[in-house]
């Protein structure tokens, strides 16, 4: 699977006029037939030089990777190939290939995470690392690591988006048949992420909040709207989401408006109002504080215009 999701998502990238924006290859460091934990293998049929044409190297987990971990463990024939990655070429792992990166040294004072299960291990092994366990994926300069199998889709549409807005991953999403955004920073294991049949759940808050965005919204509202108490919503909330209704909230809005950055030609304060952050001021502190960047900047990237 985590093979899988790099082709199937940037694979399915176009831009409007369905031209591919990635080309993917896959290497190996020998290629050749190569075995799986499934019934069946794989054919690779490029060597570790592929790597040199590389903008982006993404490492998947191997079954290797799942196993007992040694710090520095890189057998001879991936440490040649991971010579091969251009300097300046962004680099990513999926689930544990984290490992790989971390005992190329890559991940020397970053931020990283891999899957729950594996997280005290690279600390132990690799306490030069700042180690989250409790995020879907990290970025941190170039170097992106994520954490169990699934989060590898939410890392590869984060860089999609990051490459080519919120549009061109979205439609990447809705091909997939995957949420379009999860935030990175949202926990990795989510107590409850599908309500059992019958009980009370927050979809209804949720609904009414994606449209209402340009309104005020308190827990109140929310609260009213899923017939709980704030308590209550607050608690069942984080179960179904992995985040508190302000941080999703937020989140919510910021993407809206990087959607109508790279859609409309609406000034700045007008699709602060839209989204719901009152102001142009209040939106720009949150895109300096989320993206790094200004609306004006993040708008230019992908639409060329002031």
């Amino acid at each position: 699977m985590e093979l899988g999701i790099v082709h199937r998502l940037f694979g399915t990238a176009v831009d409007a006029g369905g031209r591919a924006l990635y080309s993917v290859v896959t290497c190996a460091p020998e290629p050749g037939e190569l075995i799986t934990d499934a019934d069946f293998t794989v054919n690779v049929t490029h060597g570790p030089r592929a790597l040199e044409q590389a903008d982006t190297v993404l490492v998947p987990a191997a079954t290797e990777d799942y196993g007992p971990q040694e710090r520095g463990r890189l057998s001879e024939p991936l440490r040649r190939a991971l010579a091969h990655v251009p300097r300046g070429a962004r680099v990513a792992s999926i689930c544990t290939g984290t490992f790989v990166l971390a005992a190329a040294g890559l991940l020397a004072g970053r931020r990283a995470t891999t899957h729950w299960k594996s997280c005290d291990e690279l600390r132990s092994l690799y306490p030069e690392i700042r180690v989250d366990p409790d995020v879907l994926y990290t970025d941190d300069g170039g170097v992106l690591t994520s954490a169990g199998v699934a989060a590898g889709i939410d890392l590869c549409l984060h860089m999609i988006r990051g490459d080519h807005g919120a549009e061109v991953a979205n439609t990447v999403a809705r091909r997939t048949v995957v949420p379009p955004h999860r935030e990175g920073g949202q926990a990795q294991y989510v107590e409850q992420p599908v309500p059992a049949p019958g009980a009370d759940s927050t979809a209804a808050a949720r609904a009414y909040a994606l449209g209402h965005l340009g309104e005020p919204l308190t827990l109140e509202d929310l609260a009213r709207e899923a017939s709980m108490s704030v308590r209550t919503l607050s608690r069942r909330f984080l179960r179904e989401t992995g985040a508190t209704p302000i941080r999703w909230l937020a989140e919510q809005r910021l993407q809206y408006a990087r959607r109508l950055l790279e859609r409309t030609d609406e000034p700045v304060d007008r699709i602060a109002a839209r989204a719901g952050f009152g102001t142009g001021t209040a939106m720009r502190l949150h895109f300096r504080e989320a993206l790094g960047v200004s609306p004006r900047a993040y708008r230019n990237t992908f639409r060329g215009t002031d």
